[in-house]
């Protein structure tokens, strides 16, 4: 490997981008690291650790460095773990939060079996499965969680009917009263900071600040307006961006014994309606318009269409409402006057509930059918705020941005995290497709950044966050997709290769079942290990676990006592959705989600996509994933792929069709495309596998919260193929 990579010479550096002088320099330093020779992790160790390779080089040089290291490991991890790019040291480990647990709690947990957080990592993650109740007391303890009334145990399983168990019974508190109470311990205190945030358009102005004792007067203003107008246990919609006003009136509606709704502000009005009326809220906040890139466009009139009976607007900017409203309906400004004539409109005495009791309602994405209505109670913010706490590393002191909207399990799960675990929260008032994103995230001083892959290809192939300094950043995160290798490389290396932590999980969980960590290496587009305190097994085609050592790929079977996860739905069954028709294990029948994983030489783990987005390909299960992988690198111009397959309307073996969006400037003829797509899959992934059609689209479609709808897009290619053979 050292001698492919000395191969990599002067002109092969200025045609990645840099100045010849500077190409010299840098490859007289490749050659001094590569001259030790070891494997090819070790010199991209070697390389990344002096930080041989800067932010600001061009993305060229970084790709040429990185794919001439790893020329082939990308491809058949069934050989192969995919390739490692971020090594934790044995000291950066225990400064971690999981690794001071470890460092604390392991001797005793594992006895002699303890070394390190590194290399007793796995053996801790199995006590932690095995042992919950032990466990989650660790991790109580480190977090800002107060009961009024303590739990009479972590983890009661006396009710068989429950698969999950009942976590911590007896337990009385009010989270968003945990969320805004400090804590020496925690290293909260009233001047700690709890939110930044700037509005778009603003980019050359400071950011503004929010103290915590700042953050807990206005809760407590918001939630006394509540007490004024609502009932306890009344549902209330926010159906808004995410705000600083907008977690105000969340953590309020929970202060003050209220259900929060929540409704994404990209909805139309049918889909409002439909959650209004499955949630039965009494109201709904929301803004008079969404501010976007300079533009205004309507939320409040999209609201009123969809028939709420109250409605509370809160003007996109200045003090000022920009529409006309209705007879019912009520300014901000206006809903919190009766409040501040209060004596005390800013002490306000929390409504404490029993664990169970009900703190929002959240729904699925909805592509077929109704949505799924999933309650949160108070304990589901326990769980959200541990995993970022454990997997993520969120400390006090950290500033957290992660765009995303209170109407989609990213927003309560970010604002909880931040709250619970003494990070302040970063919010930024606009679009976070541009450079003004990209500016608020510097100027903040942002620590961790979550994203979604789609929006780091992005702002990688618009180029807009150059000359932007990011690296104050410690670690990154990304959800919601399946990343890109490529678009990885790029994000980590503008922090000088800081680790990516991957997270997939779902609303019904409250968090993540799979997760990288900061005490185990990291590989791009990659996870490293089951969630903290649960776990999962890979089915193969009869239900039955593969090995929990073997590579293979299969529907993924998560054990069901995953504290935090949902034991009921408001509007279907919880039993067939979740477990009707899933095997046992170890004596309890295991909890469905719907993934397909894809677990590499080495325990590392590759998402491949729901259990419906896998084709049937001359008898050869695969995943539309896997191809798209490899498609989206056949060719220069193209940003994205989805890869579908159907059976001729005449009947027949399925054909694969991929689908693409080109970059702007590129034309190219689909059946060029076509031939590119063939080689390259039959040459990285299966030499039988052919592409039949490829259509070029504008763009995919995709859900609210930004899913790809390959169903939709097989629908149509089924419609287009009907009617060819109609012709």
């Amino acid at each position: 490997m050292g001698k492919r990579y000395r191969e990599v010479g002067v002109e092969d550096l200025v045609g990645s981008g840099i100045p010849v002088e500077e190409a010299k320099d840098l490859e007289r330093e490749l050659q001094n690291v590569s001259r030790n020779g070891g494997g090819a992790e070790e010199l991209w160790g070697r390389i990344t650790a002096p930080k041989l390779l800067k932010p600001w080089h061009p993305h060229a040089l970084h790709q040429l460095i990185y794919y001439s290291i790893y020329r082939d490991r990308h491809h058949d991890h069934s050989i192969h773990a995919p390739p490692l790019y971020w090594f934790p040291s044995l000291s950066q480990a225990k400064c971690t939060n999981l690794g001071r647990l470890m460092e604390s709690h392991g001797p005793r947990a594992l006895g002699k079996l303890y070394k390190d957080p590194i290399t007793s990592f796995r053996s801790f993650h199995q006590f932690s499965v095995q042992h919950p109740e032990i466990y989650w007391q660790f991790v109580l303890d480190e977090l800002s969680v107060q009961f009024t009334v303590p739990p009479k145990c972590i983890l009661d399983l006396s009710d068989k009917a429950k698969h999950g168990g009942t976590w911590l019974p007896g337990a009385v508190l009010n989270i968003a009263d945990c969320c805004l109470q400090p804590s020496s311990y925690h290293k909260k205190h009233d001047d700690s900071l709890a939110i930044v945030w700037r509005q778009e358009g603003c980019d050359d102005h400071d950011v503004e600040r929010m103290t915590l004792k700042e953050l807990r007067e206005q809760v407590m203003l918001v939630a006394n307006a509540l007490d004024l107008e609502f009932c306890k246990g009344d549902a209330i919609a926010i159906d808004m961006p995410m705000t600083n006003i907008a977690v105000i009136i969340y953590l309020a509606v929970i202060l003050a014994g209220l259900v929060v709704v929540s409704i994404a502000d990209s909805f139309a009005p049918k889909e409002i309606a439909t959650r209004l009326r499955v949630s039965k809220a009494k109201a709904v906040f929301t803004q008079d318009f969404i501010l976007r890139g300079g533009r205004r466009f309507p939320l409040y009139s999209r609201v009123v269409e969809a028939g709420p009976e109250r409605v509370i607007v809160i003007p996109a900017s200045g003090q000022d409402i920009g529409v006309q409203l209705r007879n019912q309906d009520s300014s901000w400004e206006t809903f919190l006057s009766s409040a501040y004539a209060l004596p005390r409109w800013n002490y306000y005495k929390p409504v404490y509930q029993s664990i169970d009791a009900v703190t929002n309602i959240l729904f699925s994405s909805g592509t077929t059918g109704e949505p799924k209505a999933i309650p949160w109670t108070h304990l589901s913010p326990i769980r959200c705020a541990a995993d970022s706490w454990t997997h993520l590393d969120l400390q006090s002191g950290d500033i957290v941005c992660w765009p995303t909207n209170l109407g989609w399990v990213m927003g309560p799960i970010l604002l909880f995290s931040c709250f619970l675990s003494g990070a302040a929260l970063a919010l930024y008032h606009g679009s976070p497709l541009g450079r003004g994103f990209g500016k608020f995230v510097q100027d903040a001083g942002v620590t961790i950044l979550g994203t979604v892959p789609s929006l780091v290809k992005t702002w990688k192939n618009t180029h807009c966050m150059e000359g932007l300094d990011w690296t104050k950043m410690k670690s990154f995160s990304s959800t919601g997709e399946t990343s890109s290798v490529d678009d990885d490389l790029w994000l980590s290396s503008r922090a000088f290769y800081k680790p990516i932590i991957e997270c997939c999980g779902g609303t019904e969980l409250a968090s993540c079942y799979i997760y990288g960590n900061l005490v185990q290496p990291q590989a791009f587009g990659a996870f490293s290990s089951a969630a903290m305190g649960g776990g999962f097994v890979i089915l193969d085609e009869n239900g039955i676990p593969f090995p929990d050592d073997e590579p293979c790929v299969g529907e993924v079977g998560i054990f069901p006592l995953h504290m935090g996860a949902t034991d009921r739905l408001l509007n279907a069954d919880h039993e067939e959705v979740y477990f009707k028709g899933m095997p046992m294990y170890k004596g309890r029948q295991l909890r469905r989600h719907g993934d397909v994983l894809k677990r590499s030489v080495g325990g590392y783990y590759m998402v491949q996509g729901r259990a419906d987005d896998t084709m049937n390909l001359g008898g050869i299960k695969t995943s539309s994933v896997e191809i798209e992988r490899i498609c989206n690198n056949a060719d220069e111009g193209v940003v994205e792929t989805a890869a579908v397959s159907v059976a001729p309307p005449n009947g027949g073996p399925e054909q694969l069709s991929i689908f693409v969006v080109l970059k702007n400037g590129f034309d190219i003829e689909p059946d060029e495309l076509r031939l590119k797509f063939s080689k390259a899959i039959q040459t990285n992934l299966n030499p039988l596998f052919k592409v039949s059609f490829v259509k070029i689209m504008p763009e995919f479609p995709r859900t609210a919260s930004n899913k790809l709808l390959r169903r939709v897009l097989r629908d149509q290619l089924k419609k287009e193929l009907l009617l060819q053979s109609r012709i």
